[in-house]
């Protein structure tokens, strides 16, 4: 039985397949499915929770769904749960990476210009079995846009350990220090103890 990824962003889906396998990935489109969900939780963890509940009852999968963002403390945690959709709907990821850019001139020390990619997993089945979890990657907001790899704010992010931002960094090393990464991480015992049907293909 495939665990349903309740997205159809493929950078997610490239991820989620890299830090769970050998675990069967299915994508909504490839199951023919075609469900909105109005994120309208305040918070990462109620937005991921109404995805993960809706596919998996109209589907009849365990479903897994995260919903995550860029925090910037200068900017008092914005854009936050607003990420995907920061700016507005006329703007794409460059057009977002290039406004947050722009609102952040004034704070050109980097010490001014921390942030950190937040991510909330929830796994829910149809029969209402539930579990959580969340994981976090520190760093700053470079000053220009830098890297080709990654999507979204990657290309802004920078990791002072790797000294590089993430769309710089190989898949291997941004899959092993992601926000996804760490939630998927601290998930996968609960996983393993919430859903007993996918031991094996976990273990």
């Amino acid at each position: 039985m495939p665990l349903l990824v309740a997205t159809g962003n493929p950078g997610k889906l490239r991820e989620f397949r890299a830090l769970l396998a050998p675990v069967e990935i299915a994508a909504p489109g490839e199951l023919g499915l075609d469900l909105r969900v109005e994120e309208k939780g305040r918070s990462f963890a109620e937005n991921a929770a109404l995805k993960a509940r809706a596919f998996a009852l109209t589907s009849g999968l365990i479903c897994l769904a995260d919903d995550s963002g860029l925090e910037v403390g200068a900017l008092g945690g914005a854009p936050g749960i607003l990420s995907a959709r920061y700016g507005g709907p006329h703007l794409d990821d460059a057009g977002r990476c290039r406004l947050l850019l722009d609102q952040l001139r004034a704070f050109p020390d980097p010490a001014q210009r921390r942030a950190r990619f937040c991510c909330v997993l929830v796994a829910w089945a149809p029969d209402g079995r539930t579990c959580q979890a969340e994981g976090f990657c520190e760093g700053q907001i470079a000053l220009a846009p830098a890297g080709e790899e990654g999507f979204g704010y990657d290309p802004i992010f920078w990791v002072p350990e790797y000294r590089q931002t993430v769309a710089q960094l190989p898949a291997v090393v941004k899959n092993s220090i992601s926000h996804r990464a760490q939630a998927l991480r601290a998930l996968r015992p609960l996983l393993l103890k919430t859903f007993p049907e996918l031991e094996s293909p976990l273990s």
